[in-house]
């Protein structure tokens, strides 16, 4: 296996580890923090700039968007057989499933790795037949 063929293998599993550590880092650190929660409901005078992102990813969670966007990603993975599509909806479904839209995160989660493998297993060359070219001779 060449490193161009690994690294095109390895990179989208290293790439949703990486989601899912910011999505944790962005629910343990920066959503669930009440120090923070109560700078951005005091006065508009000492409020910090992250309040307002803050606040969409709030209503993000409040309003089931992040479980359905990866409800539509799932289905955009099903119907289309491209790997970045099936990549996406796994990414999803880890922001999602860390944010409090279980259910369908876990849905997409699933269905996005599994479309992922599929797709990865497809693209790899067919094994050698061991029984050389067909004519039932066994190869020493």
């Amino acid at each position: 296996m060449t490193t161009k063929r690994l690294i095109s293998i390895v990179l989208p599993w290293l790439l949703i580890v990486v989601v899912g550590l910011l999505s944790s880092w962005l629910r343990y650190d920066f959503i669930e923090p009440a120090g923070l929660a109560h700078l951005c409901d005091e006065g508009l005078s000492n409020r910090p700039a992250s309040c307002g992102f803050r606040h969409f990813v709030v209503l993000g969670f409040n309003s089931y968007g992040f479980g359905i966007a990866a409800l539509i990603a799932t289905a955009l993975a099903l119907m289309l057989k491209k790997p970045a599509v099936a990549w996406l909806a796994a990414a999803i479904g880890l922001f999602a499933l860390t944010l409090y839209c279980y259910y369908a995160g876990a849905i997409a989660l699933l269905v996005g790795c599994l479309r992922l493998v599929r797709l990865q297993a497809n693209r790899m060359p067919a094994p050698r037949n061991q029984y050389g070219h067909g004519n039932r001779q066994v190869k020493a």
